[in-house]
This record gives structure tokens, sequence and C-alpha cells, in this order.
């Protein structure tokens, strides 16, 4: 009998790709990616393609589509091995995107590239993506897990995603009624939502010397670093509902990266605006760390929202009519500015 010569095959398991992770964090996901299924959905988990009926959807549908990511949010996430609140945090900041065109949510795709696949981070984000999907009634249609050892460090992912959603032409929101002369009211955000983390992790870290395990200063709630900046993005959808149809909504901005600065000049078509920082309530975490970090006034406001999540621009005489109605929801408005004469640009009152 002769002796077998030692191996020299190469696995792709030896090159960094778990084949087995990849399909038991798949199969640790497939309860809650199965609830945020309704009538509509023809295929099961882990077809190639995902089906959607569009029947009935309207007598003129329009799909509003949107991608987006968590961005270095999920730094934070990885730091403290913490992953159930960025997948909720990608389907609601994508929702408030196809918001602001009047769009009520359909189905969502998500991506997650990873250097080493964990089963249980991978199973937790997807989870928090279709928990999300289930409350707001839309589907988690299909996604992809890729492990790419080589493209991202073994301690890196990232996450992201495209939501698909609908709204009837007649009643898109474009900002063409947009007048000299609309007020503008903001809506409350809750914390940094998914932008200004470059900015936030660097003042935590270099100027503030905390870990995130520490507790945040000034929060009343006693809460650590983590928890304050891990907070979910939150979602408009059922608060502004009510208001989608109603044509004195002229227009809305999603306050994302860039700030109020940066995002409600793109629904205004040339007319510009006067915004009330002071109008707006003052948060903690915005205090600490613009403090900390020494960041001047203007340079805040392009880099974090500040305190304000969604801006509507209404026709001053239904101003009331719709602070009644936010009133009514978690998200109380608050008039901050009017919309100025065309070729004004942006500026602050105060």
């Amino acid at each position: 009998m002769v002796a077998s010569e030692p191996s020299d095959s190469l696995s792709y398991r030896d090159a960094g790709v778990d084949i087995a992770a990849a399909e038991a964090a798949l199969d640790a996901s497939k309860a809650a990616i199965r609830r945020s299924h309704g009538p509509r959905v023809l295929a099961d988990v882990g077809s190639f393609g995902g089906l959607y009926s569009a029947k009935g959807l309207g007598d003129d549908p329009v799909l509003v589509a949107s991608a987006d990511g968590v961005g270095t949010k999920i730094r934070v996430a990885s730091a403290v091995q913490r992953f159930d609140t960025i997948g909720r945090c990608l389907i609601q900041h994508c929702i408030n995107d196809v918001l602001v065109q009047g769009a009520e949510p359909l189905f969502f795709l998500d991506y997650i590239g990873v250097g080493k696949l964990d089963p249980t981070m991978v199973a937790t984000a997807i989870k928090g993506v279709a928990d999300a999907c289930t409350d707001h009634n839309m589907a988690l249609l299909g996604g992809e897990t890729a492990e790419m050892p080589g493209v991202y460090p073994d301690d890196e992912f990232d996450l992201v995603g495209t939501l698909i959603g609908v709204v009837e032409r007649e009643h898109v929101i474009d900002g063409s009624r947009v007048r000299a002369g609309d007020k503008l009211i903001g809506m409350p955000s809750i914390g940094l939502h998914t932008n200004g983390y470059s900015l936030a992790r660097r003042i935590v870290e270099d100027r503030m010397n905390l870990a995130y395990t520490d507790p945040f200063p000034g929060d009343e709630e006693g809460r650590s670093v983590a928890d304050v900046l891990l907070q979910a993005h939150q979602c408009y959808l059922e608060a502004l509902r009510p208001l989608l149809k109603d044509p004195a909504l002229h227009a809305m901005a999603h306050i994302t990266g860039g700030g109020v600065p940066g995002n409600l000049p793109r629904v205004l078509h040339g007319y510009g605006a006067k915004v009330s920082r002071a109008a707006v309530p003052e948060q903690n975490v915005f205090a600490q760390l613009c403090a900390a970090g020494d960041v001047e006034r203007d340079e805040s406001w392009q880099a974090f929202n500040m305190g304000v999540g969604m801006i509507l621009v209404v026709a001053p005489e239904a101003t009331e009519r719709v602070e009644s109605i936010l009133a009514e929801s978690d998200y109380p408005g608050f008039l901050m500015g009017e919309i100025g004469d065309m070729d004004s640009g942006f500026h602050y009152l105060d």
C-alpha cells in the first residue's frame, strides 16, 4: 500500500469565505424575514429574485426608489458588538427618503458586506431590517450577504439597501407648489440618526476621551455613549400619513448628510429659505459634542441634524392646521422659518 502524499488542496474556507456561516446566518433570519411578507410577496426566502405583485397599486402609480447605507454608525455598533438597531436605522432612513415625495414603502432589498462572516452579527442585523419592515408594513423581499476577505478587514462590515415605494402620480410631492411666504415646520430628530458619525466618533474618542461604555455627559437617563449614539433613525411615515394627500403640503426635506443647509434647498426649486436655529429644541447630544469638539455653529448645522429630522414646507394659511395634526403624533412640529423669494438663497435668522 502506497502512503498518501500530504495534500496542498485549498478550500473556499481556507481563502476566508465560509459558506456554511452564511447559510447559518440566513437560517437564523428566515422567520423574521417571512414575518415581513404579505400576500403580494410571491416567492419564499432564498429565491434568486424576489417576486412582488403590483396588481391594484393604483390608477396611475409611480414607483419611487432610494438606496442608502448606515455609514460609519456601524463602527460604534462594532465597538460594542450591538447590532440590533442598525438594521432599523437603515429601513427608517430609506422610508423617510421616499416619504418626502409622498410615497408609501412597498419592499426592501438589503446588502451586508463583511471581511469575516459572524453568523450571529449578520442574523441580528438582518432581523433588525426585517422587524422594521414588518412594523412599517413593507416586505424584506431579498438581499445579499457577501463575505469578501481582502476587501473588508475581518472586523469591518457594511450595511446598505434599496427601498421601493409607490405614490399616485397626482399625489407626488415634488416641490413644484413651493412659493415665497410658505412656512417651514420642523419635526424633531432623536439624536444623530445616521449622519455625522465620523465627526461624532472623533470627538468622543479624541476630545472627550470616552469609551463607548462610559456614561454620556449630561444625559438625564444615565445612558452610555453607545446607548445615545445607537438610537435608531426615526421614521416619520405614520405621523405624516394624514398629510400626504393634502395640497397645503408643498414639499418635505429629510435632514440627513449636509444638515439643514444641505438638504432643504434640494426641494425648493430655486426659492430661498430663512431658517431660525433657535426654534429647534436643543438636544444634549449635540450640545455636548459641539462643545467638546469646539465645532463652529455653521459647521455643526452642516455636520449634524441638530435636532430636526424632517422639514415640511406648508402653505401659510394651513400652518396651524398642520401643527395640530402633528401634535397628535409622536413628533409634534415647530415653526422654524419661511420660504424667501426666488434666488434669494439660504439664510439663518439667528
